[in-house]
């Protein structure tokens, strides 16, 4: 039976945070009253304040797989356009597959942050209702990952790196898109990314879900937010396949070891970026700072070794990812 404390709120809150969000109306109805009556009730707002940070971090401290799931899709966590804005120096928006069209799902452009210049390939879904639906909720169709292949071939030939934004419940899974060759745009740009000649830097900056985030997520290292979440399908969808109930969600989430934490024990990712307490959503200026940090660290790192060894580091990451110990051979160089 699944846990009410696992569900949503009607409201499209998080239940697991309804404690925090009374204290913090408490602090909104104190503030408002000091304001309006000119009363000095310091004493008391800082008592709330520190019982609202007490209160984050046993929560957040303690949160389950579906709990995380969640929080990767709280509407006001930093979505890509968030992370053009606040933390690149200068874009230049790159449109189309020159095939059939330019899926909004997929944002591409030549960036600059700091003296770092490189290729920007990311999952965008949008911030308004109207926005949402142009990228539809940030599920690809194929001629968005043949858009962001043409785009890493050409970063290819100027010889600049390629940093990738992962935050996609899945590809799009309609007629059309299989029509149009959804699972082969796939396929080509997971094999094609293998051989790119330029450093290849992923971040999962919310869900991670399915080939349609690996349509873009091929890289040297695959660094992931603390509370998105990276799975081979959503905690919905295997619940519906293994048990035909939804409602079996927080259950299947905790099978798919989808978190970071699990992830990094696992070694398919290589390091966890930070989030503020309480989570990206509550402080997005905080997050968004900590994630160009850490890019910039990483394209310095990555951009130092030589190509050849990159790419073949590369290849024997992903042939022994999450690989039980004894189990494969050495890889052939």
């Amino acid at each position: 039976m699944t846990n009410p404390k696992n569900k949503k709120d009607a409201g499209g809150g998080m239940a697991f945070e309804r404690k925090i969000e009374e204290i913090e109306a408490k602090i909104a109805e104190l503030e408002a009253l000091s304001l309006s009556t000119h009363l000095d009730i310091s004493p008391e707002l800082e008592a709330l304040k520190a019982k609202r940070l007490e209160e984050l971090d046993k929560t957040y401290s303690d949160l389950s797989a579906w709990e995380r799931v969640t929080v990767a899709r709280h509407a006001n966590r930093p979505v890509a356009n968030d992370y053009v804005t606040e933390i690149l120096d200068d874009f230049c928006e790159l449109h189309g597959d020159r095939t059939f069209g330019d899926d909004k799902a997929i944002l591409t452009g030549l960036a600059t942050m700091d003296d770092r210049r490189f290729l920007l390939v990311a999952h965008r879904k949008g911030r308004t209702t109207k926005e949402r639906l142009e990228c539809n909720f940030g599920c690809a169709h194929p001629e968005g990952y043949r858009k962001a292949l043409r785009k890493m071939r050409l970063a290819e030939k100027l010889g600049l790196p390629i940093v990738c934004l992962i935050n996609t419940p899945g590809a799009y899974p309609g007629i059309g898109a299989e029509e149009r060759g959804q699972a082969m745009a796939i396929a080509e740009n997971i094999v094609a990314m293998f051989t790119l000649k330029v450093p290849i830097l992923v971040l999962v900056i919310g869900e991670g879900g399915s080939g349609g985030a690996l349509g873009i997520g091929i890289g040297d290292r695959v660094l992931m937010m603390e509370h998105a979440y990276y799975s081979v399908i959503s905690p919905e969808g295997c619940a519906a396949i293994l048990w035909k109930d939804g409602e079996r969600s927080p259950e299947a989430a905790e099978a798919l070891k989808l978190t970071s934490k699990d992830l990094d024990e696992l070694g398919v990712i290589d390091e966890i970026v930070a989030e503020p307490l309480g989570g990206a959503h509550r402080a997005p200026s905080v997050a968004m700072a900590e994630v160009r940090r850490v890019l910039l660290r990483n394209l310095r790192e990555l951009g130092e070794i030589p190509i050849g060894e990159l790419l073949l580091e590369r290849r024997r990451k992903y042939r022994h990812i999450a690989a039980i110990e004894g189990r494969f051979p050495e890889p052939v160089a």
